[in-house]
């Protein structure tokens, strides 16, 4: 009786077993669902050497991509799933003109929009909505001559002087945070120099140093910067950070909260509110080591204390709280 021989694919010359991509394609869709976008990208990407993909996992990684701003290689991929004529062909279009709007690439945008409107692609129900896309891309492009005008004359409406490490640091911390909030209309990548310095300061109190790299997030600055603070330390490039309330432990703590205290309202308010504000103070670390539905009961114990419950607690956890609502009152601790 002859053995049956199993079949294996190959890739530069190595060996992949039966089973393998799928179980990298599950992997990564696992990562998008737990909001690790990062992790989802590299694990596609590991997939995709042995496989073409289909349309479902193509467009799940463009989103994917879209979500970690890796525009370039999102276009890619919305391509590839566009010539597969795929279903959702006007959900992937629609991601692809986004995509192409943050790459700056405005006439493209209205040269598509304006061809799949002409040539009758768009139904009737959704025509509106890429009208209105096209509009924003033609009001982006309108402004963005202005734009660049404000940019160039930025030094001249701030005063730069004020933002060196000396100048800055000899300010007391309310006045320094005043002077941070002027610069959030301002393009700031000409005082990149100096905010970066800020940042890295040890002196620097930590709520600062999460305000000004909440700015160099907002606006994308492509820097690297060593943060210190709360006995952490990581290098960190603003244009792939995401903000506080986007990182997955934000998004995981304030959804269990929401679903422990759907019944306490009040209580609910005021714990979103202080998860907020430490979400910045902590920034971009989060809680630490700290367990996540820790934290969450941490939350919940230590406003229930303020409204005057007497209850069992994890000490050690709401000190810490405690800790972070002194630093968003720019206290020292």
């Amino acid at each position: 009786m002859k053995r049956k021989l199993k079949k294996y694919t190959t890739f530069d010359n190595v060996v992949i077993f039966p089973g393998t991509v799928e179980r990298l394609i599950q992997k990564a869709h696992e990562y998008v669902e737990s909001y690790k976008y990062h992790l989802a990208n590299e694990t596609f990407e590991e997939a995709l050497k042995y496989s073409e993909g289909d349309e479902f996992t193509l467009s799940v990684y463009a989103y994917s991509l879209y979500e970690t701003k890796s525009f370039e290689r999102a276009k890619e991929i919305c391509e590839r799933v566009l010539s597969l004529g795929p279903t959702m062909y006007l959900e992937i279009m629609e991601l692809y003109l986004t995509v192409c709007m943050q790459l700056k690439q405005y006439k493209q945008v209205e040269q598509i929009i304006t061809s799949l409107i002409e040539e009758g692609a768009i139904p009737n129900d959704k025509i509106e909505k890429f009208q209105r896309l096209k509009e924003l891309n033609a009001n982006i492009a309108e402004n963005k001559n202005q734009q660049e005008d404000i940019s160039n004359n930025v030094r001249n409406e701030v005063d730069a002087d004020a933002f060196s490490i000396n100048n800055f640091l000899s300010l007391p911390p309310t006045e320094q945070l005043n002077k941070v909030h002027e610069l959030t209309t301002t393009n700031i990548r000409p005082l990149v120099t100096q905010l970066k310095s800020i940042i890295e300061h040890e002196q620097t109190h930590p709520f600062i140093k999460s305000i000004i790299l909440i700015l160099l997030v907002e606006q994308e600055v492509n820097v690297e910067i060593r943060i210190s603070k709360l006995d952490k330390s990581r290098i960190v490039n603003p244009s792939t950070l995401e903000l506080p309330t986007k990182l997955p432990h934000f998004i995981n703590i304030t959804k269990m909260i929401s679903e422990k205290l759907q019944k306490e309202p009040s209580t609910l308010e005021m714990v979103e509110y202080l998860i907020a504000k430490h979400a910045i103070v902590t920034y971009p670390f989060e809680w630490l080591e700290y367990d996540d539905e820790d934290v969450a009961l941490a939350y919940i114990d230590f406003v229930r204390t303020m409204f005057g419950s007497v209850q069992e607690m994890d000490y050690e956890l709401v000190q810490f709280l405690q800790m972070l609502e002194k630093l968003t009152e720019l206290q020292e601790v």
